[in-house]
């Protein structure tokens, strides 16, 4: 059985969706055949998080791959996110985490050797054989030092899979990453998470919600590396339509008390904003079916119109959301208007307030648009589906 090991630096378990998109990969990497397993540094973790013992329960997998801890230097919780002394704190833990790796890397056997994290593979390039390095890029960095180590890893690895087809272009035009090499590849869903979930009505009983509410939906964090994610207009969306409830799940607490704060300002009542803060992953699904629109409001810049692959997207299609989302072309290939969404201009109020006000008087047009997005995604974006093409992609290297 050919074995594959996963290197990432996240913390485990961790409130981030890049935890559950590893998780349920490396559950289908090993469900495809492969021998599999997660090396994670052993980092702090929050006090919630620091609850959940079992990782494989938390995340809802099979326990078909194993996971291994390594002990590295975590000083992120004495510096601000985003500070000077974070980046200190990356590259100290990233270091430390290396170092282990090195040492227990030669008592340990693989054919695949794959990351999410450049430096990793950098320093893997120079210990392992080219062909069995994968790299799965998230990434365009902009900055010099960003690039120049991503044009590193594109031309030390094996192959490359890229999160969307406008990041696999743009890494063979600007990173020099071999053509025949990579390919792009979605993010998805475990078909099993969404095929037992109740009706809406039901879905709003479980949760304690108003059945008659219209409710708008966003699942996840509301920033990412730094960037809003938009749902500052989609608030002001929401509250351009009558009666509307805008429902966020997730989200890191101030920044979801700053745009309550906004609602409020605005002369809007509390009952029709609903905030959950994190749930566990196993719990989403179940809120998802209690939305009657699904939300991706991402702004037009270069990591979200290009680079970004939401599983937010994919989980929103499986629970047969009717979503309305940011017109971009990093989704325009999973997306039709009109068939399986609403798509909408970026940061545009007025014509997400307009596409919001159509599917809450249309009924039958948010059931057809959530029975062919699920259609869709059950068909074409399981993680199943994606980790056999990925795992026959690198077999081809090997050859």
């Amino acid at each position: 059985m050919p074995k594959l090991l996963y290197f990432s630096l996240m913390r485990l378990p961790t409130e981030r969706a890049h935890g559950l998109q590893i998780m349920q990969n490396c559950e289908a990497f090993a469900a495809a055949g492969y021998d599999v397993t997660l090396w994670v540094s052993r980092r702090w973790n929050t006090p919630q998080m620091r609850r959940i013992t079992d990782p494989y329960a938390y995340y809802g997998v099979e326990r078909n791959f194993r996971i291994r801890r390594l002990p590295c230097i975590d000083v992120f919780p004495l510096f601000p996110t985003e500070s000077a002394g974070a980046r200190f704190a990356f590259y100290l833990l990233t270091l430390s985490y290396a170092l282990v790796m090195l040492f227990a890397l030669p008592f340990v056997r693989a054919d695949v050797f794959y990351s999410r994290d450049e430096l990793l593979l950098a320093l893997l390039s120079r210990l392992k054989p080219k062909r069995s390095l994968a790299y799965e890029a998230h990434l365009f960095p902009s900055s010099r030092r960003g690039a120049s180590l991503q044009r590193t890893v594109c031309g030390g690895v094996g192959s490359v899979v890229a999160i969307t087809p406008q990041l696999r272009d743009d890494l063979v035009e600007m990173r020099n990453a071999d053509v025949g090499r990579i390919i792009s590849a979605h993010d998805g869903i475990r078909r099993a998470r969404f095929e037992t979930l109740p009706d809406t009505v039901e879905a709003r009983r479980q949760v304690g919600w108003d059945e008659s509410a219209f409710i708008v939906g966003y699942v996840g964090s509301l920033k990412m590396i730094g960037l809003d994610k938009g749902v500052g207009a989609l608030l002001r969306a929401v509250a351009n339509v009558a009666g509307a409830q805008l429902a966020l799940v997730g989200g890191q607490s101030a920044q979801a008390r700053a745009l309550k704060r906004q609602w409020t300002e605005m002369g809007l009542p509390d009952k029709r904003f609903l905030h959950l803060g994190h749930v566990p992953p196993g719990d989403v699904p179940l809120y998802l079916r209690a939305f009657d629109v699904c939300a991706m409001p991402h702004p037009a810049t270069a990591q979200f119109a290009r680079y970004t692959s939401p599983l937010k997207l994919f989980e929103y299609m499986a629970a047969a959301g009717a979503i309305v989302a940011s017109d971009l072309p990093g989704w325009s290939d999973v997306l039709r208007h009109g068939e399986t969404a609403l798509l909408v201009p970026p940061d545009d109020v007025a014509a997400w307030t307009a596409a919001i006000d159509a599917l809450q008087r249309d009924p039958d047009l948010r059931r057809k648009l959530g029975g062919n997005a699920q259609e869709q995604v059950m068909a074409n974006y399981t993680w199943t589906a994606r980790a056999e093409r990925i795992l026959a992609h690198l077999e081809a290297g090997f050859a």
